[in-house]
């Protein structure tokens, strides 16, 4: 109450209405508020450009891979090369359907039939894309949940904000505007904070899980191909 009373005398000598002064004139439930959604908005923007960065990253180097794979090279010898230890998802896919592939070979290899062979492909095929498209869309949650919940999270503050600055109103009777504008716009200003957080949240949520559907349908177009291409392989070495 008391934080409230002075930042309402604030007001009536001509109080500070920046950004600061409306951030440090603030109820410390208010101020905490405003700090977990900056904060928020931080971690929101750090996210934003990781998952930018790694589509980017992602999508550039299955150009380079596809390139190599269709370029009428040896599997084997493409497998040996990048396979054994693959450094991104293209790869991964390339390496979980061609070991699987050897291996079915290799154990029992008359007694296995090209339907258990390519079904095991298929099955190592979804595995491994899903298993890199869940590291690919961690933290993707976050980013969702902070476009949900902020501006309810900075409404909060307002609210708070607002009861105080009415309850420090009423205890001067005063009800002059100029007293009740300072203690209204701080506690707005926790609104504008959720905001800023929500905004680029959901935008960017949308835009990258577009990206991220697209790719994972990518890879799942590469690993149908690519297991078309070993079934044909099983049968002629049946």
């Amino acid at each position: 109450m008391d934080r409230a009373v002075d930042a309402i005398n604030l007001g009536t000598t001509g109080g500070d209405l920046s950004l600061w002064g409306l951030f440090m004139q603030a109820d410390i439930v208010v101020k905490l508020v405003m700090i977990g959604l900056l904060g928020a908005s931080i971690w929101v923007w750090a996210i934003v450009f990781e998952k930018w960065s790694t589509l980017r990253k992602a999508n550039r180097e299955a150009d380079s891979f596809e390139d190599r794979f269709w370029s009428g090279g040896s599997l084997d010898d493409l497998y040996d090369r990048e396979g054994t230890s693959p450094n991104h998802p293209m790869a991964s896919v390339f390496a979980a359907a061609m070991g699987e592939w050897r291996r079915s070979l290799r154990v029992a290899g008359a007694d296995i039939s090209h339907t258990s062979v390519t079904d095991r492909i298929d099955r190592a095929i979804t595995v491994t894309v899903q298993r890199e498209m869940d590291r690919m869309e961690r933290w993707m949650v976050f980013l969702a949940s902070i476009g949900a919940t902020a501006p309810f999270i900075g409404l909060f503050g307002t609210v708070w904000g607002i009861m105080h600055s009415f309850s420090a109103i009423a205890a001067m009777h005063n009800t002059n505007l100029a007293v009740v504008a300072p203690g209204i716009a701080e506690a707005l200003f926790a609104t504008a904070i959720g905001l800023v957080a929500a905004i680029p949240a959901v935008l960017a949520y949308n835009q990258i899980s577009t990206s991220l559907a697209r790719f994972a349908a990518r890879m799942e177009a590469f690993g149908t191909e690519f297991s078309a291409i070993l079934s044909r392989q099983s049968e002629e070495r049946a």
